[in-house]
């Protein structure tokens, strides 16, 4: 379960809801995300993959601290040529579909506890990940 955490904390919120999802899945493997503020803030930790794609502008930078500001939204159309604006019904799933993976996962911490979900799901399916995250992933992450 994937999903903005607007003004809640992460590491607070997140736990609760947890335990809400598993007790509803019962034997289903299941994991919470909380994106922190918003799903889009993975984008401006990204933002050079996304440079040039629906007007992105080819010179937008990553944004120092993109899980900080409210209104990512805002702060990612800053980054697109003027006049262009984010619709998050058709640009959210071409938007990811190019997000750099190995960017957002060590500029974003909420973005490497989905990576970090995901693994841990694909294990208690049964199957063996060898490295998870890719090694070229955690380089710079902190």
């Amino acid at each position: 379960m994937l999903f903005d955490g607007d003004s809640d904390c992460p590491a607070e919120l997140g736990p609760a809801v947890q335990g809400w999802a598993t007790e509803a899945a019962g034997e289903v493997p299941c994991a919470v995300v909380i994106a922190h503020r918003e799903y889009e803030a993975w984008f401006l930790a990204a933002i050079e993959s996304l440079r040039g794609h629906r007007n992105v502008r080819s010179d937008a930078e990553a944004h120092p601290h993109p899980e900080n500001p409210r209104g990512a939204k805002e702060q990612f159309e800053l980054r697109m040529h003027p006049g262009s604006s984010y619709i998050e019904t058709t640009d959210q799933s071409a938007f990811s579909a190019r997000l750099s993976l190995s960017a957002a996962y060590c500029r974003s911490r909420s973005f490497r506890k989905l990576a970090s979900s995901f693994g841990n799901l694909v294990r208690s399916m049964g199957h063996d990940i060898d490295a998870w995250p890719p090694p070229a992933w955690t380089a710079g992450a902190s």
